[in-house]
């Protein structure tokens, strides 16, 4: 009986506790992309930070930050009238650590946006860094920049 145990225990130990295959790792990511913009285009606060990791950090075109201070200017730019009108992803791409528990996603984000400086229309390349931690994936890393113009074909 106590050979069974100990084989039992061997066998458990060496399958990884809720492994999934970077497939289903890709789906659950490229899943919250799309509900993580979605709640930046809808300006839903709560929802979009919600995705944040307590110690998110973020480099963009302005400089980096961290949670706090992204989340108080961005709250400030709605409170103040601004909002997003729609955030498109196209071009998604996603690669899932050997482990399973990090991803990295990159994109890029039509942004079409409404302040007191009146409406704007860019496009920016994001990348994202997804951690899964106590169970729950969480944007730890984001950068996010102006994408080139497209170049435009001389013969035309």
């Amino acid at each position: 009986m106590m050979r069974v145990f100990v084989l039992l225990l061997f066998v458990l130990a060496a399958v990884p506790a809720a492994a999934q295959s970077p497939s289903a790792v890709e789906q659950q990511i490229r899943d919250l992309e799309q509900k993580y913009n979605a709640a930046y285009a809808a300006n839903d606060l709560p929802a979009y930070f919600s995705y944040l990791a307590p110690d998110f950090a973020q480099w963009l075109p302005s400089g980096r930050t961290d949670k706090a201070s992204y989340q108080t200017s961005w709250t400030r730019f709605i409170t103040n009238g601004g909002k997003v009108l729609s955030a498109d992803l196209s071009e998604l791409q996603i690669k899932v650590s050997p482990s399973g528990d990090s991803a990295v996603a990159s994109y890029l984000l039509r942004v079409k946006t409404q302040s007191a400086r009146g409406p704007s229309d860019d496009t920016y390349q994001e990348t994202d860094v997804w951690f899964k931690r106590d169970g729950a994936w969480k944007v730890v890393y984001l950068h996010y920049s102006p994408a080139p113009a497209p170049r435009r074909n001389p013969q035309q």
